[in-house]
């Protein structure tokens, strides 16, 4: 029966650098004598490895592999380990990893800002080295994002709900590490300011005026700062003001 073999340490994952060494581990009981033989699998072929019949294989990380051990007793009873993934960085910042690195993460791609028009795809991506490989949460403006614990943050469709400010954790057993915050925007296709000002100008016949010229702005909506008491008031109570000493006034809200 395969039960008469118990795997007691699996093999984990790791995220290291290209030329990083190091060994995976995998540990079994079982009724008779053990005998172990690793495999791994790159681009859906996978393979023995020759002489790889040890509980912990030794290896330079060369490029991304995934890995796994079959362990058999001397009843033909066989089990095989969790696969492994062994993602290996090529290129890695000089000074990465920290000379003395213990495998805590070390971010090596931060996400990078977006401007996304309603109802297009957002995509953030980051990425962290570490023994054993982080895990991942995404947060934006300081709130957990429950589904988004990869890599990448995927949003199919964006929403204007979805804009704030992005970033992510990546944690191991040896502790954490958070990527630069990067400000997201979800919105219609916006004219640029200059093109919204001489609109409104035109509409009110005022851009060839030579006269005293007021541009007043009521803003509600800050994205990290409480909301304003009286914003639209106090701009219609100043344009009327401005008005009476000779001004042009054109106002925009929001």
């Amino acid at each position: 029966f395969s039960t008469a073999i118990a795997i007691t340490e699996q093999p984990v994952s790791v995220s290291v650098p290209v030329g990083y060494s190091f060994s995976l581990r995998c540990r079994a009981e079982g009724r008779t004598a053990l005998q172990y033989q690793w495999f791994c699998q790159r681009q859906s072929a996978c393979r023995q490895i020759p002489g790889a019949t040890k509980q912990d294989l030794p290896i330079t990380a060369q490029q991304t592999q995934l890995y796994t051990c079959r362990i058999n007793d001397l009843y033909k009873n066989a089990v095989f380990s969790d696969w492994v993934k062994v993602e290996v960085h090529q290129c890695v910042a000089r000074g990465l990893p920290p000379q003395l690195w213990r495998g805590e993460p070390v971010i090596v791609l931060n996400p990078t800002e977006q401007r996304v028009e309603v109802g297009k795809p957002l995509q953030l991506q980051c990425a962290a080295m570490g023994v054993p490989a982080p895990t991942y949460q995404w947060y934006r403006n300081g709130n957990l994002l429950e589904q988004q614990k990869k890599k990448k943050l995927w949003i199919t469709h964006a929403k204007v709900s979805d804009t704030g400010t992005y970033l992510c954790c990546a944690s191991n057993s040896h502790g954490e590490h958070w990527t630069n915050a990067v400000d997201v925007h979800i919105g219609e296709q916006s004219q640029p300011m200059s093109a919204l000002l001489k609109s409104k100008w035109h509409a009110n016949g005022i851009l060839a005026s030579t006269g005293k010229l007021a541009l007043l702005v009521g803003n509600n909506r800050y994205q990290h700062h409480p909301n304003l008491m009286a914003p639209v008031t106090d701009v219609f109570e100043l344009s009327l003001l401005l008005e009476q000493l000779g001004f042009q006034v054109v106002s925009l809200l929001d």
